[in-house]
């Protein structure tokens, strides 16, 4: 018998419900949505949810519990599989307790006799973000190993209308690429085996109703914070019913428990909202700002950057060096990062990787005369490591080729000229955190881009045991000792772009990369992907060069700033080859990005529902009393005269002084709104409902609004 003091449990945060049905042997979720008005019974809920025997069907379904079982007679795909030595699998577990902690959060243990293990799941809402957070825990209660394929969060049930899946799909220097799909009768089904959070399968989906747009519909979204190999699944059984489940993902004898040993699954982070995607992204923007967002960064501007690749690349010399950051300090740069080929025999990506000290043909006095220019110009040095690699070619290597992970007899696999340390090795730990402490300590380094160029195609130790999941553990536990020895130091996720863009990295970083790209007509559909889950302070923001090496084409100043413009803004181009016109326009972008960054730092997100042509999305403050938004033409209109901007967020009753800020000389063909626009005054109502009449523009430009309250 269930030991649950009552069938039913209830969760609220300040918009939300959640009513879990534990009165039978696997806790179940009855409802997940806006916040139940107090008349409104779980009683109520559950007798709205009945069905009928199916024909040919069990005389009744097996619930789509929070971890469903086989035993229990459930055909779709377990919440968990576990053996020993082949028996001992069949899942068919009885709750043993509930605990409710405050109006918010839930603990449910259940055990399964046959299987001999214990499963806790903990379930609930964040008060003020209205953000979902569910676990599963599966501890061994036998007496022997437990072999575990899988252990995923809970499974979350998927109303029957919720008939759309808004996936993501990309590739290097084209992440967070949306992927629509119709729900279907099956499996939708991505699985990332690379060892991070993936350039192709991003662990976060949303689905939602036909009629779901940006503004207005319901939808869930749901995202697995891990930094590793996971799963995720959207499935619609042939009775209609449908759920969805993310976990990590194990490769075969990854993992197993000892008698007494415990493994707690992801986090799964989840929204449920009736008032569109911006909506929806706002939960978990606010989640990350008051639960992700490190104490030392309370309060404290995210600092303009310049990192030296692109103007640079291999080819480092003191001497430009020391021009660039004179260079980037007149543009208002507060940040100069040195990027990769600082370190000893690093002249390509070919060799040094693993030898962390400072090259001395490159830099024979240390970094110190670089950092003294950079400081002296009032600005913060930061410095490029990609820790978890090496180089064949590196005295690391020559000495310790056994730290590397493998699948032997394979040959072993290079990428981009690297190899993967074995981070599990506590010696390897102890060589890389001395590295870095060392660097840390020796220099004034406020910031580190922490890197990792290549996935793990071989995640085998020497013993020949599978061990990406040991590998992302101890990937956390390096960055929590660095945390801990250097607490006041920033440190960027980056993995060949948005290879590791997660809520897991999150707790150890405070800026994620979300592409290599910098091609401003790319990054909007990258950073439009990425905005989804992570707010604009998170998401690093390069002005790239003139010419983009990755796609060839050429764009202007006006419309490679006013895309950094929102996000954590930074610099990557060679300044020495700028004319004086084009650093003019750069330092005003720079001037306005700190003018606003509060702003763009705390808003709220609101994108505008547009065509395939445009692009169009504001920040709007808590108050409603300021707004900034972006409109770009990405490509020929098929009209000669464009449409209307219709603003969103706004307070309908309040006046707003309207004024394009961005570009410095918008251009026009004729006489247009923008030659009449700036300083009217103009209701929120008609800004919203009306719409302003936007100009006849050129492809690939851009202009930028600023709204303020009358």
């Amino acid at each position: 018998m269930s030991a649950a003091a009552t069938p039913f449990y209830t969760v609220h945060s300040r918009h939300s419900s959640l009513v879990l049905d534990c009165g039978s042997n696997g806790p179940a979720i009855v409802y997940w949505g806006v916040r139940l008005d107090q008349g409104t019974s779980p009683e109520m809920l559950a007798l709205l949810a009945t069905q009928q025997e199916a024909p040919a069907c069990q005389p009744q379904e097996a619930p789509i519990s929070l971890s469903p079982e086989i035993g229990a007679g459930f055909q779709g795909n377990p919440g968990i599989q576990v053996h020993r030595g082949g028996t001992g699998w069949a899942v068919s577990a009885q709750i043993t307790s509930v605990t409710q902690d405050s109006d918010t959060h839930l603990t449910i243990v259940s055990v399964c006799e046959g299987t001999q293990i214990r499963v806790t799941h903990r379930i609930g809402l964040d008060a003020d973000s209205d953000l979902l957070t569910a676990s599963t825990e599966l501890c061994n209660l036998g007496d022997s190993r437990l072999w575990v394929e899988q252990c995923n969060a809970p499974s979350i049930p998927v109303p029957v209308h919720y008939n759309k899946i808004l996936g993501f799909q990309g590739r290097w220097a084209k992440e967070f690429q949306l992927q629509p799909v119709d729900r279907f009768m099956g499996t939708y089904l991505r699985e990332n085996r690379s060892g991070r959070t993936s350039h192709d399968s991003f662990p976060g989906v949303i689905i939602h109703t036909e009629q779901t747009s940006e503004s207005v519909g319901a939808a869930y979204g749901l995202h697995l914070g891990w930094s590793g190999n996971h799963h995720l699944r959207v499935e619609e059984q042939f009775t209609g019913r449908a759920y969805a489940q993310l976990g990590e993902l194990f490769f075969p004898g990854e993992l197993s428990l000892e008698p007494s040993q415990s493994y707690c699954s992801p986090v799964l982070y989840g929204a449920s909202t009736n008032n569109g995607l911006s909506e929806l992204s706002g939960c978990f923007h606010r989640y990350i700002r008051s639960h992700l967002t490190a104490s030392r960064m309370a309060g404290k501007a995210k600092p303009v950057h310049f990192n030296t690749w692109e103007a640079m690349y291999f080819d480092l010399s003191l001497e430009r060096l020391q021009a660039l950051a004179d260079s980037a300090a007149e543009l208002g740069v507060e940040r100069f990062v040195l990027d990769d080929g600082w370190f000893k025999n690093r002249k390509s990506d070919r060799a040094g990787l693993g030898d962390w000290t400072v090259d001395e043909t490159v830099f024979p006095d240390g970094l110190g005369p670089l950092i003294e220019t950079v400081q002296a110009r009032g600005m913060e040095f930061g410095l490029w490591i990609e820790p978890e690699m090496v180089n064949p070619d590196s005295d690391l290597y020559r000495a310790h080729p056994d730290w590397i992970l493998s699948t032997p007899p394979a040959p072993l696999i290079l990428s981009r000229n690297q190899l993967v340390l074995d981070l599990t090795r506590a010696e390897v730990q102890d060589y890389l955190f001395n590295c870095i402490d060392g660097l840390l300590s020796q220099y004034p380094i406020a910031y580190l881009k922490w890197d990792m160029n290549r996935t793990i195609n071989q995640p085998g130790n020497t013993e020949g045991r599978a061990v990406t999941h040991y590998q992302t553990l101890s990937l956390y536990q390096l960055l929590d000792r660095v945390r801990a020895a250097h607490p006041l130091v920033e440190i960027e996720s980056c993995s060949s772009g948005g290879g590791r863009a997660d809520f897991g990295i999150l707790a150890y970083t405070d800026r994620i990369w979300p592409s290599d790209s910098n091609d401003a007509l790319d990054r909007l559909a990258i950073q439009k992907g990425f905005s989804m889950f992570f707010p604009a302070e998170f998401m690093g923001a390069h002005v790239g060069p003139k010419d983009c090496h990755i796609t060839g084409r050429s764009i202007s100043m006006a419309t490679r700033a006013g895309v950094a413009l929102f996000g954590d803004m930074g610099i990557e181009a060679n300044l020495l080859d700028m004319d004086k016109d084009e650093k003019a326009e750069l330092t005003a972008a720079v001037v306005l990005h700190k003018q606003h960054r509060q702003l763009i730092h705390s808003g709220e997100l609101v994108r505008l529902d547009t065509q395939d042509f445009e692009n169009s999305f504001g920040i709007v403050a808590e108050d409603r009393e300021e707004a900034l938004f972006s409109y770009t033409l990405l490509a020929s209109s098929p009209n000669t005269h464009a449409g209307r901007l219709h603003f969103s967020g706004l307070n309908p009753d309040r006046l707003y002084t309207v004024d394009i800020i961005w570009p410095l000389k918008p251009s026009s063909s004729s006489p247009s709104i923008l030659d009449r626009i700036n300083g009217a005054v103009i209701s929120g109502d008609a800004l919203i409902h009306a719409g302003l009449q936007l100009p006849i523009m050129q492809p690939e430009t851009l202009l930028v609004f600023h709204l303020q309250q009358s």
